[in-house]
């Protein structure tokens, strides 16, 4: 499948120049994504004409408001193969997270009654994560653990930062209550192998909880299809606006999950002793919501839509070729994971993450940064699996649908100067 064509038009900010008038070489959507025309008009619109509270007015302007915030749930639901009442509007991928940790921490303390027992956790139960967590799917969980005295363990990684499944059934036994993994790494771009880790947690009867945030932006996903019990995502790496995001989560678990935020929007009953709540989507949504943001996710997914998955995934694919191969065929350049995927068992994201020998992983960034090159710099949030290659953090160029050959080019040849530049020997 040839590349997609070159959108960076549609992509107003791409357009701009930086330093010193050099144009902009943006690699740093695994951080952020930029924003294409459909999205920033859909917000712009909904505030020049359509401002309204949501569910809480018979006026038309609330009934305009409230269609287009519930219509863009369904195309969200509608992007990841879910039900529209399955998809629960938060703050950002972290707020989803950390919105069922703190569920299942309320029901292990009662709260939610005898519907919510199927959560509980405690002393002589495990929680399950990977040692290639973003520190958003380890730390609630750390927490959970030591709200609940349940233990937290963790998949660990071999030396390329690929999963280590072949033990997999000594770490997730019948004491684990929950397994929390991503869906592919922000540092090594690797894709887990989703359906083996899936089949593992059904056997001990553990909820599973999808980091999704990396691969929904690039990849089809399907929630059903993966057959987990929560997937979350967030609408700045998927060409959406910040702060807002989405968690998926089956209706039967939904429905009977505790909230973690009180307030207007979740309640059916209020006396001043007793509250009882809305079922999901929307005992989740407490207080005054993203609607602009949430009508700009629904246009994001429809770009992303109306590209096709499989055709965004090959034009990826083709860039991480590019980008992989040429970050470790440079000399004196460390590429973090492997620069391909393993044939027929995994898939490779647009990412490279790495390290230039005898420079200063920030150093590299500024020197990209005055030719013009936009990456991330440190160690993005996942201090662990970097402690496992042996540093405290690395160079990440990342790729997305506007993202063409010549950026990679681009990045290639400035890495190609940076140790000559700071006067380090081959």
């Amino acid at each position: 499948m040839p590349l997609l064509p070159d959108l960076r038009p549609d992509f107003p900010l791409l357009a701009r120049t930086v330093r010193n008038g050099k144009p902009l070489v943006y690699l740093d959507s695994g951080a952020t994504a930029q924003k294409p025309h459909a999205v920033l008009n859909a917000e712009a619109e909904f505030y020049q004409f359509h401002n309204g509270a949501v569910q809480r007015g018979a006026h038309l302007l609330a009934e305009e408001a409230t269609d287009m915030y519930e219509s863009a749930r369904a195309q969200v639901a509608e992007f990841v193969g879910a039900e529209p009442d399955e998809i629960v509007w938060t703050e950002n991928a972290t707020h989803a997270i950390n919105l069922v940790a703190n569920g299942i921490a309320n029901a292990s303390v009662g709260i939610g009654g005898t519907e919510s027992a199927r959560f509980r956790v405690g002393p002589g139960d495990e929680i399950v994560v990977t040692q290639t967590e973003h520190h958003a799917n380890l730390i609630p969980w750390q927490m959970l653990a030591a709200k609940t005295g349940a233990t937290l363990r963790w998949i660990e990684v071999d030396d390329d930062g690929r999963m280590i499944l072949d033990d997999l059934e000594s770490v997730v036994t019948e004491r684990c209550k929950v397994l929390a993994f991503t869906h592919a790494s922000n540092v090594t771009g690797i894709v887990s192998r989703v359906d083996v880790l899936v089949a593992r947690a059904k056997a001990v009867g553990a909820l599973t909880v999808l980091d999704a945030c990396q691969s929904v932006p690039h990849l089809p996903v399907n929630a059903k299809a993966l057959d987990v019990d929560f997937l979350v995502m967030s609408a700045h790496k998927m060409l959406g606006p910040t702060g807002i995001g989405a968690l998926y989560g089956r209706k039967e678990l939904l429905d009977t999950l505790p909230p973690s935020q009180f307030g207007g929007s979740t309640v059916k009953v209020v006396t001043m002793d007793t509250t009882t709540w809305l079922d999901s989507p929307h005992r989740f949504e407490a207080g005054t919501q993203p609607i602009a943001q949430a009508i700009g996710m629904g246009a994001a997914v429809k770009y992303l839509s109306d590209l096709g998955m499989e055709a965004v995934e090959a034009h990826e694919q083709e860039l991480a070729t590019m980008l992989r191969q040429g970050v470790a065929d440079l000399p004196g350049v460390r590429l973090l994971g492997p620069v391909a995927a393993d044939a027929g068992t995994s898939d490779m994201l647009a990412i490279a993450a790495f390290v230039v020998d005898g420079v200063h992983t920030h150093d590299v960034g500024q020197v990209l940064d005055d030719r013009g090159i936009a990456v991330r710099v440190g160690h993005h949030c996942n201090q662990p699996l970097h402690r496992h290659f042996g540093i405290a953090g690395s160079t990440r160029a990342s790729a997305h649908v506007y993202t063409q050959p010549e950026d990679i080019d681009a990045l290639i040849a400035a890495l190609a100067d940076v140790r000559t530049f700071f006067g380090v020997a081959a």
